[in-house]
């Protein structure tokens, strides 16, 4: 290993942040998740002030409360659980039960399982319900792919994660992702709506020995594979700016770090469609090691609002 990335990882392991001490542990060293001094690392993240506030604002029954559903960007429900299972928070907490059946009560509502066909986009949008429009589903499966992710990483998922995995498969595209853009002539998977069905439906089939999760989520890798994880078929070009920034958190968003860190989930990262991405993270490493937060898509406030963070994830910039 690099001497200079093996001075910043023994900085790391001395943080005042047990979220990146457990991330260097865990995701970069290896260690055991079982052992019990990552256990206590975790229940020192489960009692920080930074959980303290993800968690604030739940009422008595253990809900959290948000504007408007558990979708608020990026107050509900939804994101306040998908957060918690990329800090290192320890798995098994019944506490958060009650959002976990606030999450799964909202993804599978009776409208996700009403389905109809639509020619136009205008169409599209007259009744309740999943438009089909030239033979495929116009759905956001980021949605019920994130929550069968983190529910499964923050060990809360119950036997409702069948129905989830069986609403990802039945609007899966032929190319093998997912897409939401209701133009009838869309006939391409977004990357966007592929990446959290992909990694949950992975972390799915492994943890429950379900093959055809694990065989959906290698359809899914395709979508970005052949891409090289932020570049055209057609003419190599970049697919979109925002793709080779690197952002924290991501939230739904996408990044060649989070198409990366995905291959690594799915156990694909050594595949030789990675090493663009590989080689443009590699480009962006700062001189003192490590890599920047070059933009983000947050701002901190305890109001409810649009847009809005409980949480300052320590901002942006090109050199620190």
């Amino acid at each position: 290993m690099d001497s200079a990335r093996t001075t910043l990882i023994a900085e790391l392991l001395t943080h005042a942040d047990p979220s990146v001490r457990w991330a260097v542990r865990t995701n970069v060293l290896g260690e055991d998740v079982g052992t019990k001094s990552v256990r206590t690392l975790q229940e020192e993240i489960r009692k920080g002030v930074r959980v303290e506030k993800l968690l604030a604002s739940r009422d008595a029954k253990g809900r959290l409360m948000s504007q408007r559903n558990i979708y608020d960007k990026w107050q509900g429900a939804h994101w306040v659980l998908a957060t918690l299972a990329q800090i290192g928070y320890p798995a098994g907490d019944r506490s958060l039960v009650p959002m976990r059946d606030q999450v799964l009560d909202y993804w599978l509502q009776d409208s996700f399982y009403q389905e109809f066909e639509a020619r136009t986009k205008a169409d599209s949008y007259m009744k309740d319900g999943v438009p089909l429009m030239q033979g495929r589903y116009r759905r956001c499966a980021s949605q019920q792919g994130n929550a069968l992710f983190f529910l499964a990483r923050l060990g809360i998922a119950d036997e409702r994660s069948e129905r989830l995995v069986e609403r990802l498969l039945h609007w899966q595209w032929p190319d093998g992702g997912w897409n939401c853009d209701r133009d009838p002539g869309a006939d391409t998977s977004s990357f966007v709506e592929t990446l959290f069905p992909m990694r949950g439906l992975s972390l799915y089939g492994a943890e429950n020995k379900d093959r055809k999760a694990r065989q959906a989520a290698l359809r899914a890798s395709e979508v970005l594979l052949t891409r090289r994880l932020f570049r055209r078929r057609s003419d190599g070009k970049i697919i979109h700016r925002e793709f080779t920034v690197l952002h924290y958190p991501r939230y739904w968003h996408y990044d060649i770090l989070g198409g990366l860190v995905a291959m690594a989930d799915v156990g694909l990262i050594k595949d030789p469609r990675c090493a663009d991405a590989l080689d443009l993270l590699e480009s962006k490493e700062l001189p003192q090691g490590g890599w920047p937060a070059e933009a983000r898509y947050y701002k901190v406030t305890n109001d409810l609002k649009l847009g809005a963070d409980y949480v300052d994830w320590g901002g942006t910039g090109k050199k620190k």
